[in-house]
C-alpha cells in the first residue's frame, strides 16, 4: 500500500481527534432523525430499533470512508484497504475458534453454575421418578431452538447479536486502531486507549436512564458506571484480539459471545466450585494469549503493516522537509 505524496503526517492529536469525532458521530446520528429531520417518533419498539439500525449502519460506512481518506494511502487497493481494517477471509475458522475458546475461559464460572443447576434439576427429576437425562437434553435443545428462532423474529436479538457488534467493531476497532497506530501510538497504548472512545459511545445511556426510564440520578450513574467499566474492559480485550490476530472476525465473534453470555458468574451460594472454576478459567485466560500460534502471526504481520505505513509516511515527510 502506497502513501500520499507530501503533506503533513497523521499526528497523535489528529488521530485522537478523528477517533473522538467518530465516537461522537456514532452516538449523535442515532438522534438525527428526531432532532434534525424532525421525523415523528416511531410508533413501536421495532420501528424505533430499525431506525437506529439504519443510523448505526450509516455511521459505520461514513467512518470507514473517512478513515480511508485520513490514512496516508496513495494507491487504492481494495484488498490492502480491507487488510488495514482487518477484514479478510483467510484463516477464517481460526478467527472463529481461537477467540471463542479464549473468551470462554472468562465464563468457566458461568458454565460451572449452569452445570450445577442442571445436576440439581436432574436430581429432582430422579427423585420424582423421571428420566433426568432425557429431560435435561430436551430442555437444553428447545432452549437453543427458541434462541435461534428469536434471532429472526426478535428485534432485540438483532441488535445484541448482529447490528451492535458489527457496527461497533467496524467503528471502534477496524477504523480507530489503524488511525492510532499510524498516528504514532504504541501497540499497548492503542489497546488501552481505544476503550476510552468505546465508553464515550455509551454515555448517552445516562440520559436515557434518567429521563426516559425515570431513574434517579444516583441509580442512573451507578448503572451506567458499571456498564462503562465493563465496556472499557471488553474494549481493551477486543482491541487486543484485533492487534494480536489482524482479523476483525476475532473481536466480532467475542463481542457476540459476550453479549449472549452477559456478565460472568463469579460466586454462587450453591457451591464454592463456581468461584474455583472462575479463578481457574481466568488463569487460563491470562496465559492463553501468551501462547504463540501460527494464527497469531497474522497479528504480527498486521502490526508490521501498520508500522510500515507509518514509517514510510514519516520518511516521505522527512524528505519533503529536507527539500524545503
Amino acid at each position: 500500500m502506497e502513501l500520499k505524496d507530501g503533506g503533513g503526517g497523521l499526528t497523535k492529536p489528529a488521530a485522537v481527534a478523528a477517533c473522538t469525532a467518530m465516537a461522537v458521530f456514532y452516538v449523535a446520528i442515532l438522534y438525527f432523525p428526531t432532532l434534525i429531520l424532525r421525523l415523528p417518533p416511531p410508533n413501536s419498539f421495532k420501528s424505533f430499533m430499525i431506525r437506529r439500525f439504519v443510523c448505526a449502519a450509516m455511521s459505520s460506512v461514513v467512518s470507514l470512508i473517512v478513515c480511508s481518506l485520513i490514512l496516508p494511502i496513495r494507491r487504492w487497493d481494495a484488498s490492502n484497504l480491507f487488510g488495514v481494517y482487518g477484514i479478510r477471509v483467510d484463516h477464517i475458522w481460526q478467527a472463529l475458534v481461537f477467540p471463542l475458546s479464549l473468551t470462554s475461559f472468562m465464563y468457566t464460572g458461568s458454565f460451572a453454575w449452569k452445570l450445577l443447576s442442571m445436576l440439581q434439576a436432574s436430581n429432582e427429576h430422579l427423585n420424582g421418578g423421571g428420566n433426568e437425562l432425557v429431560i435435561c437434553i430436551k430442555s437444553s435443545f428447545w432452549k437453543f431452538i427458541d434462541w435461534v428462532l428469536s434471532l429472526t423474529s426478535n428485534v432485540s436479538s438483532w441488535r445484541n447479536y448482529l447490528v451492535a457488534p458489527l457496527t461497533e467493531e467496524l467503528v471502534f476497532r477496524a477504523c480507530m486502531i489503524p488511525l492510532l497506530l499510524c498516528g504514532g501510538f504504541s501497540t499497548y497504548t492503542v489497546i488501552f486507549l481505544c476503550p476510552i472512545f468505546f465508553s464515550l459511545a455509551h454515555l448517552n445511556h445516562l440520559l436515557e436512564y434518567y429521563y426516559q426510564q425515570n431513574c434517579s440520578l444516583t441509580k442512573a450513574c451507578a448503572v451506567v458506571g458499571l456498564q462503562l467499566g465493563y465496556t472499557v474492559i471488553f474494549g481493551a480485550y477486543a482491541s487486543f484480539l484485533l492487534v494480536r490476530t489482524g482479523h476483525l472476525t476475532a473481536p466480532l465473534i467475542a463481542h457476540i459471545f459476550c453479549n449472549f453470555m452477559g456478565l460472568p458468574v463469579i460466586v454462587s451460594r450453591r457451591s464454592g466450585l463456581v468461584t474455583v472454576a472462575f479463578v481457574m478459567g481466568m488463569l487460563d485466560f491470562v496465559i492463553g494469549p501468551n501462547t504463540n500460534t501460527p494464527f497469531c502471526e497474522r497479528g504480527s504481520n498486521y502490526q508490521k503493516h501498520m508500522m510500515t505505513l507509518q514509517s514510510i509516511h514519516m520518511a516521505e515527510e522527512k524528505c519533503c522537509s529536507i527539500h524545503l
